[in-house]
């Protein structure tokens, strides 16, 4: 490289001298190029053509480095589709270009697909987290361990219900869907509140179990239905993915949908059955532990002063 030297400031300057472009049009034109001495001032100076070969050739014109090591970037985009199946078809694709890659050679997903993998991890523990939170809500709100795990029965029923939705409309599970999961189970866990809290009331009337669990499953029955509908008409448009990038969403409201479709089944027909059967086996429990010793009337007269 030249470089000069500003008296004025004492700055070095790089300075690099260039061959127009309009006048290197062909390699005959490029050959008779002079290229610098040696030394500054030197007349020693040399054609491009006498000091070098020049021919025509392909070469890469970025080189790209991830790690230190040299890698070749292949980019792809995702046009009227989820990630999540796209994804699906890539990886039989990789799979099988491992076996025959020279050795030493790696292939690896990066960008949108590593970044949903490493969501999904933390959705799926989020949505463990948030079962167990529910669950220390509910117990200290209903002061009972037994209530709280009746009301997490019908959660089953929700992830079933996602599971399916997803299955029947041939859709992967994706970030969208497991959202869609976790608002699901919101809903659910508020139905299944409002049955066992009624059914708890009528229990502590002395009514029976069984009874109890009947008259909350159909007493609450129209508030769990209402509930239920509005949001799966809510959620309708978007399942159905119209509209550009519509498909990206549609995952989410198809989990919602099929899970709040078993869920409310759940809810009114499998937690009351859960109730009857658990509280029943309680009271039967409570019956058949004996009794503690009540103290004679005797010791609890006042005796008279003299």
């Amino acid at each position: 490289p030249t470089y000069w030297l500003d008296p004025a400031t004492g700055v070095q300057y790089l300075v690099n001298v260039r061959v127009p472009e309009p006048q290197t049009t062909t390699l005959s034109d490029l050959r008779p190029t002079p290229i610098s001495a040696s030394k500054p001032g030197a007349a020693n100076g040399q054609l491009l053509e006498n000091v070098s070969a020049v021919s025509r050739t392909t070469s890469q014109p970025i080189y790209s480095h991830y790690n230190v090591m040299p890698v070749v970037d292949v980019f792809g985009n995702v046009g009227a589709r989820d990630l999540g199946g796209v994804l699906a078809d890539i990886k039989p694709i990789i799979a099988a270009a491992k076996k025959t890659a020279p050795p030493g050679t790696d292939i690896i997903l990066r960008g949108q697909a590593s970044t949903m993998s490493s969501s999904f991890a933390g959705l799926s523990l989020g949505m463990v987290m948030s079962i167990f939170l529910i669950y220390l809500l509910l117990v200290v709100n209903f002061q009972s361990w037994l209530d709280p795990f009746i009301i997490l029965t019908a959660l089953t029923g929700a992830l079933a219900g996602v599971v399916w939705g997803l299955h029947i409309t041939g859709t992967t599970l994706s970030v969208p869907a497991m959202m869609g999961a976790i608002m699901c189970l919101g809903v659910a866990t508020a139905n299944s509140v409002l049955v066992v809290t009624f059914a708890r009331n009528h229990l502590q009337e002395g009514m029976d179990p069984v009874k109890a669990a009947w008259e909350a499953g159909t007493g609450r029955l129209r508030p769990v239905i209402m509930t239920a509908t509005a949001m799966i008409i809510g959620m309708f448009p978007m399942a159905l993915g119209l509209g550009e990038g519509g498909e990206q969403n549609a995952p989410l409201g198809r989990a919602v949908i099929g899970g709040l479709m078993l869920a409310t089944i759940a809810t009114l027909l499998f937690v009351p059955v859960v109730f009857s059967l658990l509280h029943r086996q309680a009271v039967a429990t409570a019956k058949a532990e004996p009794k503690e010793n009540v103290p004679s009337a005797g010791f609890n007269q006042a005796i008279p002063a003299t």
